[in-house]
């Protein structure tokens, strides 16, 4: 967050003008230390929470403790400027949203204060992110009970703002079960400790429950999962007038949490989970209460619509997900193993494995993303996300609501909490036009009426927010809200704290965070065909779910490398969609694609791609900045780095053609030359230049064929350094399918590390495939197939052209000079095509190029969806065309990192399958390297490049023992281990030609 105050005219919709902004700004940071950001990007950064809502605050504090606190509370109410707290940010019903300043405790109000085991609990502060608390307690055997699918990022503070529940509250209850003391600050600056009894309680609110004690007894519906409204009924005195319980749930309306005091509960030592499969989502349902005296950790439901192809669930169209607990694993399964008896189920699965179980949890905890699309890619949005009933009466319930969807025209799919009677779902509304959000209003009305029939609450977990406060005297008649009123009024008379919710709300279709975007499409140079080719939808993505702000990460998984390095929102994936959607909206950002806000969000992101997979809601940032750079520098000075290392492929292809390698690595060896060079080219000071090969791979592959006549076995293969003018024959595909293989020379490979090229020749032509290399040479006009449209002049200059799959054009924004390249890469590639030979790709990120941008970036050319189609990894290649070819035994343990791009794009299975053959054992670990390309050679991305490093790779490399074989297929992941560990980092392929040598030597 910076410290600037370019408030820039925008009021936020308060009213006040320029000059009291400026000054609100200036007395803020007079009194508090936290930061305070009035700037435009500390201020885009929270127009949005989760929810289909946006309000632009005036500005931001990150305090760095309750007298902080207590400071800006006394700033903003001299100046009658509304306060609004924030966690994580993944509210679902706009209650993290405001239009004064809004208080972010995740900066610095982030800790684990005391932990005592004895007591079993935990003092807390209200930034917390919950799986930090649950990482504490877990070695005492202990864990806080609530447990939401965003734990890995959501806050205690928000939490106990939400009343928050997770898949656990069948066993261990809400948030509000799990909290002892509350430490809190009015908005008249009283500091209040809460807990059972009135002692802490403000003046007047005793006086208040103790003259509606009928009211407050018979007046709220009794069902687990009731959340919606204030919890009044808490201040009986047959529940100990629980003030601090009573507090939950008011969403940051009635004071200011700075401390907590929560109730820890024993974590079983053992669990198991049963996967109950049934033939539909109303059969799931209708069994789910009758599993719950059977004593389940979890009841959790979703459907088929919601669960990824080749998720590993028993056969089915829905699912229960249902965890036991025990002291041994025998006893955890002996139970699940029971509830599958007890169940009437078609099909079931009993895991007992965490890993295993934590992939099936990931299935569900990423519902709340995947749910955003629906099967066909339409857009579906929160807003009736989390309704509850009594858990008896779900299945009659969601029969009725399904019938209102179908009234209406909607199409959602239920999944969550059916244990507890508590659905979320995702709804097609359609909230971009007058016609739209109409519709939206009449359904949300008349499934009030629905879930009130029903005896349920509007909300079961998430709280009212806007999106459903407006509707609770549907819930709990006029006088009901009226009393909310009085007390909202006791706790905060002069209405400051996140005015609008819960009481005199806004209404639901107000505030909507699509009306400001363009009501046309921008004109973009990606062709987004998940999103219909329009870029609003792409940005529309990002429903805030937040899964980006992850510290810590297990597994494969990469999001948000720079997030995690730098721990600020501006450098998370959220962040930086939250900034392109200001952008489009305009009124906050102003400078379009010119913006520098948004450039400075994009700086630090590394195109790893991770989000692509890892977020569950598919947002593609690495494409996203590619766009935002091609607009951004069009017609204007692009960075040195843009041209040194964008245009990468060119200046090696120069160097291999003038014979000026060695000169250029004696240059490059020398200190004060170097200096220079890299501050000319934009290049870190701190990085090493990478040496070029003395000899090019085809140059290798020239002089192979040269001395073995026919070696490659292939008409197709180049000619070498320096082809001969002549066209290249096409390709014939043999009477063995698949034992023509084409290796795809990447710019890497070619000039940077040959030894892989090399190495992967020796392994698929052991495994019995014959190698051949692209064409070198375009073919003449008539040649060159049905997708030709080159001129003969273009043909004669194109005559020593070398596929290219555009990948450092792509990723520094240079779309159009991609687009050059990519379409003479698909003309010399014609032969190929015709012939339908697989392409060996060795360079992940070359690979993912080619799957992904390559069709995106020339939707028009059909040859760009056949290239995409025939690309392979190099384990693809060996498992697809060589499937009884066994490798070498290696027999030796593996560390390294998957490659970002292979994660997100292309997919890890087959090289794991391949490593195990090969007897390489061990995980690989995921994140991403840092270096990226030409990410962490940039000037100014050095440390950022490291601490990415630090994350995973270099942890699990210095971990490793000493006979470990390093793997890395990427050249960034192998020149970042050689320049910040000192360690070779190898391709799979070197490993198994390795071997295969070795193998003949002791023949």
């Amino acid at each position: 967050m910076t410290d600037r105050a370019d408030v820039a005219g925008d009021t936020g919709g308060t009213g006040t003008g320029v000059t009291d902004v400026a000054a609100l700004a200036g007395a803020l940071r007079k009194a508090v230390r936290g930061e305070v950001g009035f700037d435009v990007t500390a201020r885009a950064l929270v127009t949005m929470d989760a929810s289909n809502y946006r309000r632009v605050p005036l500005g931001v504090v990150a305090p760095r403790d309750a007298d902080d606190v207590a400071a800006v509370l006394e700033v903003c109410r001299e100046r009658g400027v509304p306060v609004v707290a924030r966690g994580g940010g993944t509210s679902i019903a706009g209650q993290a949203t405001g239009t004064g300043v809004v208080l972010d405790f995740t900066r610095h109000m982030t800790a684990l204060v005391e932990l005592d085991p004895g007591s079993r609990t935990a003092v807390v502060q209200p930034g917390l992110v919950l799986d930090r608390l649950q990482e504490a307690a877990a070695p005492h055997g202990l864990r806080f009970g609530p447990d939401p699918s965003t734990h890995s990022r959501c806050t205690l503070g928000g939490m106990i703002g939400n009343n928050s529940c997770g898949s656990h509250s069948v066993a261990w209850g809400t948030t509000a079960d799990s909290v002892r003391e509350l430490s809190v600050i009015t908005a008249r600056g009283r500091r209040l400790r809460l807990g059972q009894g009135w002692a802490g309680a403000p003046d007047g609110l005793r006086e208040l429950a103790e003259g509606e004690l009928a009211r407050l007894r018979t007046g709220f519906p009794d069902l687990p999962r009731r959340i919606s409204g204030y919890a009044l009924d808490a201040l009986l005195p047959e529940k100990g007038a629980d003030v601090a319980r009573s507090f939950c749930g008011s969403e940051g309306t009635l004071g200011i949490l700075t401390e907590a005091v929560v109730r820890l509960v024993d974590s079983p030592r053992a669990r198991a989970l049963a996967v109950l499969a049934y033939a539909d989502e109303s059969a799931a349902v209708e069994a789910a209460a009758g599993l719950l005296p059977l004593g389940p950790l979890t009841v959790e439901g979703m459907a088929a619509d919601l669960v990824p192809a080749g998720a590993g669930l028993p056969t089915g169209g829905a699912w229960l997900f249902v965890e036991t607990g025990g002291e041994t694993a025998a006893e955890a399964r002996a139970r699940a193993e029971e509830i599958v008896r007890a169940a009437d189920v078609v099909d079931s699965l009993v895991v007992t494995d965490p890993a295993a179980q934590r992939s099936l949890w990931h299935i569900r905890e990423d519902a709340a993303g995947t749910a955003t699309r629906m099967p066909d890619g339409t857009e579906a949005w929160p807003g009736w996300e989390d309704c509850a009933v009594p858990p008896a009466r779900l299945g009659g319930y969601l029969r009725e609501f399904r019938a209102l969807l179908a009234a209406h025209q909607l199409r959602g799919t239920p999944y969550g909490h059916f244990g507890d009677g508590c659905i979320h779902v995702r709804v097609d509304f359609d909230l971009l036009t007058e016609a739209g959000v109409g519709r939206f209003r009449r359904f949300s009305e008349e499934l009030a009426d629905l879930v009130v029939a029903h005896g349920g609450s509007l909300s079961g977990e998430h709280g009212d927010g806007q999106a459903r406060a407006e509707l609770l005297p549907r819930m709990y008649g006029a006088d009901m809200v009226g009393l909310f009123e009085r007390a909202k009024a006791v706790w905060d008379p002069d209405d400051l704290l996140n005015p609008g919710m819960l009481v005199r709300p806004a209404r639901l279709d107000e505030n909507l965070r699509f009306s400001v975007l363009p009501r046309r499409p921008v004109d973009v140079a990606f062709a987004y065909p998940a999103d219909g080719g329009d870029f609003r939808a792409a940005v529309r993505r990002c429903v805030g779910v937040a899964k980006c702000r992850t510290t810590t990460v297990s597994g494969p998984a990469v999001m948000c490398p720079s997030f995690r390095a730098t721990g600020e929102e501006e450098h998370s994936t959220r962040g930086r969609a939250r900034l392109l959607h200001e952008m489009l909206a305009g009124d906050l950002v102003t400078d379009g694609w010119r913006s520098p806000e948004v450039l400075g969000a994009l700086d630090l992101c590394l195109s790893c791609k991770g989000c692509r997979s890892d977020c569950p809601a598919g947002v593609d940032m690495a494409t996203y900045k590619a766009e935002f750079l091609h607009h951004h520098y069009a017609d204007r000075r692009r960075p040195a780095a843009h041209h040194s290392m964008g245009r990468l492929p060119e200046w090696l292809r120069w160097a291999s053609r003038t014979r000026l390698a060695p000169l250029l690595n004696t240059l490059a060896a020398t200190r004060p030359l170097a200096g220079l060079g890299k501050h000319l080219a934009g290049i870190a000071p701190e990085r090493d230049i990478p040496r070029l090969a003395p000899r090019t791979f085809t140059g290798w592959w020239r002089k192979r064929k040269t001395a073995t006549p026919g070696a490659g076995g292939s008409p197709a293969a180049g000619a070498g350094d320096h082809p001969a003018p002549t066209p290249t024959p096409t390709p014939t595909p043999t009477s063995h399918p698949g034992d023509l293989v084409v290796l795809w020379p990447d710019t890497f490979t070619e000039h940077l590390a040959p030894s892989v090229g090399q190495a992967a020749v020796r392994v698929l032509e052991a495994a019995g495939l014959r190698v051949a290399l692209p064409p070198t040479l375009l073919p003449r006009k008539g040649a060159i197939g049905d997708g030709g449209t080159r001129s003969a002049a273009a043909l004669l200059t194109a005559r020593r052209a070398r596929v290219c799959c555009g990948l450092t054009y792509v990723s520094t924004g240079q779309l159009d000079r991609a687009r050059t390249v990519l379409r003479r890469t698909l003309d010399l590639m014609e032969p190929v095509l015709r012939a339908g030979v697989p392409v060996v790709v060795l360079e992940p990120s070359c690979a993912a190029a080619l799957r992904t941008d390559l069709p995106e970036l020339l939707p028009d050319d059909p040859r760009a969806a056949r290239l995409s189609a025939a690309v392979l990894t190099f384990a693809e290649t060996l498992e697809r065309h060589a499937p009884h070819w066994t490798p070498p035994a290696v027999d030796r343990p593996v560390a390294g990192q998957t490659h970002c791009h292979q994660h997100a794009v292309l997919g890890d299975a087959p090289d794991r399958r391949l490593r195990a053959a090969a007897g390489l054992t061990g995980e690989l670990s995921g994140g991403c390297c840092g270096l990226a390309g030409n990410f962490g050679f940039e000037k100014g991305h050095f440390e950022v490049s490291r601490a990415c490093a630090e994350d995973r790779l270099l942890p699990s490399v210095r971990q490793a023992s000493e006979d470990t074989v390093i793997l890395a297929d990427g050249f960034s992941c192998r020149t970042q281990l050689d320049q910040l560990a000192g360690v070779r980092g190898r391709h799979l392929a070197e490993v198994l030609a390795e071997a295969l040598d070795r193998a003949d030597g002791e023949r």
